[in-house]
């Protein structure tokens, strides 16, 4: 009996193909849902804020207008006139041209509010991995017209403080103006305040939002977070966005790609069609690959001749 060396190849068959192909799309899917979902979910997770511009059942009528109305992509008043802390004239404008702006407004005398707002600011920036007067500006603005430069230098001293970082003081910038240059800003962001009774019996308290408002670099307001603590990711990719992705790395693409900004609870959630858009382009890329590489003619081999031999 004679015996020949088999030398064919395995058979591969399109239903292995196929089943193969499946279980790399789920692969994939499942791959890209970890990468991202971690990252907004996580990261952006927790107790979604009601819209920051609802007003709680049962607050006194005076408390309702003390709201914040969002006023995306409005332009803001870039001529108005202000002081800054050395107690030279300015203006809104100086402050945006070539970098995104993180605002807020506040009153230097508030004594509980304003200061958290502040300080959960600076604690967030410190952690997004930007610089301020590098990669951005900050500018506080006072809505109170009776407080003075010389309390906006305590003001600013004790951001840089918190925020870590005391070369940033050419990036930070606290200003105090006259009723209608924060009347012309108030409006145009939409922060509603109301004045109050203090301890004293004296009308000098306010009733305010907590907001922190991220800019673009042309002046229109690009992103509304509310609270005392900002996600330090959600300011990061709320940069990035207003700078029109002239910061930040691949991985903010990424994730500003997997993620978009929610208006009504001032976040980033999980977008799941650009997911699962993009998780199909990539298979089908991988399936024209491997139709391809199938389709191939094999390359020519030379194998020696096989000697028959008796069994």
């Amino acid at each position: 009996m004679l015996l020949k060396k088999n030398c064919g190849h395995p058979h591969f068959t399109f239903r292995d193909f196929a089943a193969h192909l499946t279980l790399l799309s789920t692969f994939l899917i499942a791959l890209l849902f970890g990468t991202c979902a971690p990252q907004c979910l996580a990261q952006y997770g927790g107790d979604r804020n009601t819209s920051m511009g609802n007003v709680q059942r049962g607050l006194p009528t005076y408390l309702q207008h003390a709201g914040i109305a969002q006023n995306l992509n409005r332009k803001l008043p870039l001529s108005a006139k202000f002081m800054d802390s050395n107690g030279k004239p300015v203006s809104l404008g100086q402050y945006f041209g070539s970098r995104p702006v993180v605002m807020a407004q506040v009153y230097f005398s508030c004594g509980m509010l304003c200061p958290q707002v502040m300080h959960g600011a600076a604690e967030s920036l410190k952690q997004t991995g930007f610089k301020a007067g590098k990669d951005y500006e900050v500018v506080v603005i006072s809505f109170d017209p009776q407080d003075t430069p010389q309390e906006a230098v305590a003001e600013k001293q004790r951001f840089l403080n918190w925020l870590g970082d005391p070369g940033a003081s050419s990036g930070v910038h606290f200003l105090t103006g006259t009723q209608p240059s924060i009347d012309a800003l108030t409006a145009a962001t939409g922060f509603h305040y109301v004045r109050v009774q203090g301890p004293d019996g004296k009308m000098d308290q306010f009733a305010h939002s907590s907001v922190v408002m991220v800019a673009t670099p042309d002046g229109r307001l690009s992103k509304y977070f509310s609270g005392i603590q900002y996600v330090p990711r959600d300011l990061r990719l709320a940069m990035v966005d207003a700078s029109n992705r002239k910061i930040g790395s691949a991985a903010d693409l990424f994730l500003l790609y997997c993620c978009s900004y929610n208006p009504s609870s001032g976040r980033y959630t999980v977008s799941i069609l650009r997911v699962l858009g993009f998780a199909g382009l990539v298979t089908i890329f991988i399936v024209l690959g491997m139709l391809y590489l199938l389709t191939r003619k094999p390359k020519g081999r030379n194998f020696p001749p096989s000697s028959p031999t008796a069994a």
